[in-house]
């Protein structure tokens, strides 16, 4: 969906956008919030999530069924194939190109998702990075082969506790990345994510006129990690497993791929391989899916833009309708 761009460069010429944003950890209730908006305004869904982009990988995503899917127009699932990756520059440039096609047809915007990489992309770019050394790579590569990732995530933590610190020590794909951009660079990653203002903001602690973000952030984080629960143990009714197999059975996918290394792909793939039991499969899912959403509720928590609905309250879903309304509303009237 439009023509791919550099993934470690951005133009820094960033036009003003119109959208209403709906963003949680997994398993927080942002596809039925979604869906609920799309009932009461004319809305265009553009997918916030790095898993939903990849076809065939519908169960272990929680990919929005077919019927879901047919209710309201969906953007940016289903985009690729899973041996192809997709960036959160080539994010931006998408989604930036969406909202501006969405607001055309008289539709308003909602951006619906959990990958918050691609909301700051979309929110305030991402710095230039170095671009991939395939040389430095490399050289990483062999030194995880003979220390092991956890190793050069010590190395890391040394250089730039800021990404080792959000980042699981197993990891090998972030971990690889953040020490070739350290090495390359002779600056940590952590540094290329500082938040730039967006043109037209007076300070970063608000939203751009025209924009709104509604946060589900569970009162209670047992509630949260009840629901992944069960979210995981449906998936595994409905043939995860099985989905699995037949993405292996392929024979040209690998578990260093960015869809594989998906949380519960990967955890699937090793149990597979043999790495551990596949009577572990459940409680590591779950266990994956938890530092998930700490990482986004983490990342949630440095937007203080934000408007908050604690999803696990008994309103939440009229907490999450009045916002919509107020900014549906204001925005329908600036089209007419």
């Amino acid at each position: 969906m439009g023509k791919p761009v550099a993934t470690d460069h951005l133009s820094t010429a960033r036009p003003a956008l119109r959208y209403l944003a709906l963003a949680g950890p997994t398993a927080s209730g942002k596809t039925a919030a979604a869906l609920a908006i799309a009932r009461q305004h004319p809305v265009e869904i553009i997918s916030v999530d790095s898993a939903l982009v990849y076809r065939s990988m519908d169960i272990g995503t929680a990919k929005p069924s077919a019927a879901e899917l047919a209710t309201v127009p969906h953007h940016l699932i289903n985009l690729r194939d899973p041996l192809q990756a997709y960036s959160a520059a080539e994010f931006e440039h998408d989604a930036r190109r969406l909202i501006g096609d969405i607001s055309a047809r008289g539709k308003l915007p909602l951006l619906v998702g959990g990958t918050m990489l691609y909301f700051k992309a979309l929110m305030h770019g991402l710095d230039d990075m170095p671009r991939a050394d395939a040389g430095v790579r490399a050289v990483i590569e062999a030194e995880a082969q003979q220390h092991g990732w956890p190793a050069l995530h010590a190395q890391l933590a040394r250089v730039d506790p800021v990404t080792a610190a959000r980042l699981n020590p197993a990891d090998g794909q972030r971990i690889q990345r953040a020490l070739e951009v350290y090495r390359v660079s002779g600056q940590p990653l952590s540094a290329f994510h500082t938040a730039k203002p967006v043109p037209g903001d007076t300070a970063q602690d608000k939203a751009p006129a025209g924009q709104a973000l509604i946060s589900l952030e569970p009162f209670d984080r047992a509630w949260l990690h009840a629901r992944i629960a069960q979210r995981f143990d449906a998936m595994l009714t409905q043939g995860f497993l099985d989905e699995v197999k037949a993405l292996r059975a392929r024979g040209d996918l690998h578990p260093d791929l960015p869809a594989m290394r998906c949380v519960g792909y990967r955890q699937a793939w090793e149990a597979l391989d043999g790495l551990w039991p596949l009577a572990e499969l459940r409680d590591k899912g779950i266990f994956a899916t938890r530092q998930l959403a700490k990482r986004q509720l983490t990342w949630l928590r440095a937007m203080p833009q934000r408007r908050v609905v604690a999803c696990d309250a008994p309103d939440a879903l009229d907490q999450v309708l009045a916002h919509a309304e107020v900014f549906a509303s204001a925005f329908f009237k600036d089209l007419t």
